[in-house]
């Protein structure tokens, strides 16, 4: 068959051809590849030999490795740079992928050699990475259905299929009602508060629309500015209630049955495979591995934060009306005067700190901080097919020289882009005959746009973004694990925001941003008032930030704890869920579940509670760093070595304590936010 996704990839270190690859490849090439990987899966069960580890394990791992690059290729692009056309590829293959994920889960023979080798992983000579390997293995099979009656299998298969049609669709509602909004504005005089770089960008869009005036979206470089800037309230709140009324509007891109039938789907999934909940079966291999450990952390944090979170809302609401507001405060007006008070308090906001944050240089700043830690540098390279000329790719090295990944740098929003950032990858690493496979990781992103007259300028929320997505990215190019399913980012989930969270804290250290945070006209370097600033308002607001982030993860965990099928208004569900956090009144027509992404599009169901607790998790190793030098070599390489490189080879909690030395405390987090 002649088709690229087919062939082997004769471009630097197999990067994906995407110069050669048409959206027509993609079905066939799914097809084509399904049939291979079942061959592969019919040599294990069609084995003569007793079932092991190697034979069985291992093998089950390898299998379905074309299949594997064209589906990531095909998710990738779907998420960074979709289409009409694409889209209904990925809705069409998606179910395809499913039956074919199930026909391996389902099949009698393989589950029972699994469950043969499983039976027997603590009385053979397995290592630590082989034994966790395999209890996933088999752990896998369970939640997908190898334990069932067979009466139960067909229903099994057409619940998973639906459920990953339904999260597509979710995903592509959000983009149409993200990408289908604009403010269109045709009197300055509705620019008020706005900064220059802003009315530009908003004149920028207008002309690419070809209309006259100035254009804001529901995109963060132009959505967040406004809601901090604009001087009109009316249209705040216009702003407001079109991002948080997406797939929310009673028209053909609406969620709230999406919502609904994937929530019940999944209760009905778990309860077949003999859990209460749908929480119940997904925690089981986090280091919070109860609906119980969770509610409880989640608790514990409320009460924690209560009492910072009300002062914050008093703080603000007495400031608002020192500045002559009347009335309540309402949820479009907390980031407008949230940002007024930070610079009253501090002399500081985004407008100051951005001249200093130019995405030329924060580029190399971030590649360079990756250097001192861990020894590894960076290399250009404009040969590596892309698959948008905005993206920038780079080969990385280790100290010793030898290759580690390539890195692919995709920086701006675009209509076919999904809102956010997120570190994904097109190749994980592992090791076959002896080859250290390395992975292909790429960073996406929605930062600010250069305009005619700047460059892009970062706003600080989006350098700690960079940062974030850039720690995801480390714990992908430095894995050094034997099994796929075990590298990079193949961890717990409440432990994989560990080493993103944790590169967030260097945007706050005097020591790293004095080394090249310098005005992009003048050269001048950041003022040391600045950088105190920077630190001194790292705590503002920080009670409410935690609060905001504590709703989310009482609404995850509302939807997945649900032991009963629900069928009432999910507003009235979701403001059952979110009210002990509630501080706002309600506006009628805002819904937050059905654009959570997160939790019906990605893999945060029962899972949003995790980055508080990696929060936990990051704040305690940053204090160590900081105990012993941010730059210490010697802490650093044990960071390296006990977390980046390990992916999921051993326990979270063992490979923490190793590092650290000791069990995380929430300690070091309630006194780095300013709650204790």
């Amino acid at each position: 068959m002649n088709n690229p996704l087919l062939q082997e990839w004769k471009t630097p270190f197999g990067t994906p051809p995407f110069h050669l690859i048409e959206t027509s490849h993609f079905i066939p090439a799914i097809i084509e590849a399904i049939k291979i990987a079942s061959e592969e899966i019919k040599v294990i069960t069609e084995s003569s030999e007793a079932p092991d580890f190697e034979n069985t394990i291992a093998s089950l791992d390898r299998i379905g490795e074309t299949l594997g690059k064209i589906t990531s290729l095909l998710f990738n692009l779907n998420s960074a740079d979709t289409n009409k056309s694409l889209q209904e590829i990925t809705l069409d293959v998606s179910p395809l992928l499913t039956r074919f994920s199930n026909d391996i889960t389902l099949n009698e023979r393989l589950f029972e050699k699994i469950k043969i080798v499983y039976d027997s992983r603590d009385t053979g000579d397995l290592t630590k990475e082989q034994k966790i390997l395999t209890e996933r293995k088999y752990r896998s099979f369970i939640l997908g259905g190898a334990a069932l009656q067979p009466g139960q299998r067909n229903r099994f298969r057409v619940i998973s299929e639906e459920l990953s049609s339904l999260s597509l669709k979710f995903e592509e509602n959000v983009l149409e009602e993200t990408n289908s909004f604009e403010l269109y504005i045709t009197d300055r005089e509705d620019l008020a508060g706005l900064s220059e770089s802003h009315i530009e960008m908003a004149s920028l869009e207008a002309e690419k629309r070809n209309k006259q005036g100035w254009i804001f979206t529901l995109h963060f470089p132009s959505y967040i500015p406004f809601m901090q800037y604009s001087e009109k309230r009316n249209l705040r709140e216009k702003m407001l209630v079109a991002y948080s009324s997406r797939a929310f509007r009673k028209n053909e891109f609406d969620n709230s049955q999406n919502v609904v039938k994937i929530v019940n789907l999944r209760l009905e999934l778990a309860k077949m495979l003999g859990f209460n909940s749908y929480a119940e079966m997904t925690l089981g291999d986090r280091m919070a591995d109860t609906p119980e450990k969770v509610e409880k952390f989640l608790e514990d944090l409320y009460k924690e934060s209560r009492p910072a979170a009300l002062r914050d809302f008093d703080n603000i609401k007495l400031f608002a009306e020192s500045l002559g507001h009347e009335g309540r405060i309402e949820r479009y007006d907390w980031a407008f005067y949230s940002e007024k008070l930070k610079k009253n308090k501090y002399d500081i906001d985004d407008e100051i700190l951005k001249p200093y944050f130019s995405l030329e240089k924060v580029e190399p700043a971030i590649l360079e901080l990756a250097t001192s830690l861990y020894n590894i540098r960076f290399v250009r390279n404009n040969e590596i097919p892309v698959y948008n000329p905005e993206v920038k790719t780079f080969e990385v090295y280790d100290s010793d020289d030898s290759f580690l990944s390539v890195l692919y740098l995709d920086y701006h929003p675009r209509p076919g882009k999904n809102g956010g950032a997120w570190m994904t990858s097109f190749r994980d690493q592992k090791k076959k005959d002896g080859n250290d496979i390395r992975p292909l990781i790429s960073i996406v992103a929605n930062f600010t746009r250069p305009s005619e007259t700047t460059p892009s300028l970062l706003s600080f929320n989006e350098l700690t973004t960079f940062l974030h997505e850039f720690g995801h990215s480390l714990h992908g190019m430095l894995s050094n694990s034997t099994y796929e399913s075990l590298s990079g980012t193949n961890v717990a989930r409440d432990f994989v925001e560990l080493p993103s969270q944790f590169m967030e804290n260097f945007a706050f250290e005097k020591q790293w941003l004095d080394k090249w945070a310098v005005h992009y006209l003048t050269g001048e370097k950041i003022p040391d008032e600045i950088l105190i600033k920077i630190k001194e308002a790292s705590t503002f607001n920080e009670g409410y930030s935690c609060y905001r982030q504590l709703s989310f993860g009482f609404l995850d965990m509302a939807w997945h704890t649900i032991t009963n099928p629900v069928d009432n208004n999910i507003s009235e569900f979701e403001a059952g869920a979110m009210s002990k956090t509630e501080l706002f009144p309600p506006i009628d027509g805002l819904n937050m579940s059905a654009s959570f992404t997160h939790i019906f599009g990605g893999g945060y169901a029962a899972g949003y509670y995790g980055y508080k607790w990696a929060e936990v998790l990051d704040a305690d190793a940053f204090e160590y760093f900081t105990e012993t030098g941010i730059f210490n070599k010697n802490t650093a390489e044990s960071f390296r070595k006990n977390i980046l490189e390990k992916g999921g080879t051993e326990k979270p909690d063992e490979l923490y304590f190793r590092f650290r030395g000791k069990q995380p405390s929430i300690e070091a987090l309630l006194i780095r936010s300013g709650l204790k």
